[in-house]
């Protein structure tokens, strides 16, 4: 290692690189909501999303042959995901995205990580829940209930109605872990294919439930047009799925998933620089929401030395995200 001559072999610098955009993917999502919503309903912002996603993750999976005919046997979990982790999941966080500041919707997204580790100590029974868990969980819902601010009786200028939203699509997220857990799981099922059942299933779904009225409206907008199609459907998550995989394989579940942290703060970045403003109390409940997440991954890593991580259901983002 040769100080500062030192230089990172190419493989070392390409992953890094992916961290970072990883991250960048992630947390510029909810800006992107937000400008579509603008112009279209939050479910058919949801039905781009999840078509331009779809169409780079059908591609790898065709190239890498990830699809088997053997797979129908679980085409019932695989509706399960489409419909609750995809289809309600977008949805409802581009809901609440749309009448939220989207870094307050960025660090409520967040709140997967809370939900997924309270099923699971709940319905797993080889999940313990350590000090650390706890009090990560304790830190983390007591951000929420500082942003939500109950006690100003509707005076807030957060809207509760998105924050509803918002956590309702973390609740289902972080039951879907639990689902893919219990039912998907033992399959040893490639994450490359649950990702496309699930994304391509979900396509259909919204595609028969979404009102087409009025889509094109999209295409007022230059900026929103791109960060629909570019920015949130092909880069934000078929793409981010596929350097997700790639993470996975050079750096295991538990150091990829570090890129969750990025998306939050991605958020919180982006939303300054368009003229988003956060006082004391926010500020505040960012940072226990922050810890409190932090404080979980660190208790679950401890816990069991790896993170239930499983890519194909982080439609985020997640999250991842949301994430």
């Amino acid at each position: 290692m040769g100080g500062p001559f030192f230089v990172l072999p190419p493989s070392m610098r390409l992953t890094r690189i992916t961290f970072v955009l990883l991250g960048l993917f992630w947390g510029s999502n909810f800006i992107y909501m937000k400008w579509a919503t603008e112009f279209i309903s939050p479910m058919q912002v949801a039905f781009l999303r999840v078509l331009f996603g779809f169409v780079p993750l059908a591609i790898a999976a065709w190239h890498k042959r990830a699809i088997a005919r053997s797979q129908l046997r679980l085409l019932p979990h695989f509706l399960v995901m489409a419909v609750g982790a995809t289809a309600f999941y977008f949805t409802a966080i581009i809901k609440g995205t749309a009448v939220l500041p989207s870094g307050i919707a960025g660090v409520l997204g967040g709140a997967i990580a809370l939900f997924a580790a309270i099923f699971s100590f709940l319905f797993l029974r080889t999940e313990k829940l350590n000090a650390l868990m706890a009090a990560g969980v304790v830190l983390g819902f007591a951000g929420i209930v500082l942003i939500a601010r109950p006690w100003e009786s509707g005076n807030s200028h957060i809207d509760l109605t998105g924050m509803c939203w918002v956590l309702a699509s973390s609740i289902v997220l972080g039951l879907s872990y639990i689902y893919v857990r219990i039912f998907l799981s033992p399959s040893n099922l490639p994450p490359l294919a649950l990702a496309t059942w699930q994304m391509g299933l979900a396509l259909l779904v919204l595609g028969a439930l979404t009102d087409f009225t009025g889509i094109g409206h999209i295409l007022q907008n230059w900026r929103a047009t791109a960060g629909v199609v570019i920015g949130l459907g092909i880069l934000g998550t078929g793409v981010a799925f596929l350097i997700y995989y790639y993470l996975l394989q050079e750096l295991g579940a538990v150091a990829s998933s570090g890129s969750n942290y990025m998306a939050p703060a991605v958020a919180l970045l982006i939303g300054w620089a368009v003229g988003e403003r956060f006082g004391l109390l926010e500020f505040a409940a960012i940072v226990l929401t922050f810890a409190g997440i932090t404080l979980l991954q660190i208790g679950q890593q401890r816990a069991s030395g790896t993170l239930a991580s499983t890519p194909g259901i982080v439609c985020s983002s997640l999250a991842d995200a949301e994430e």
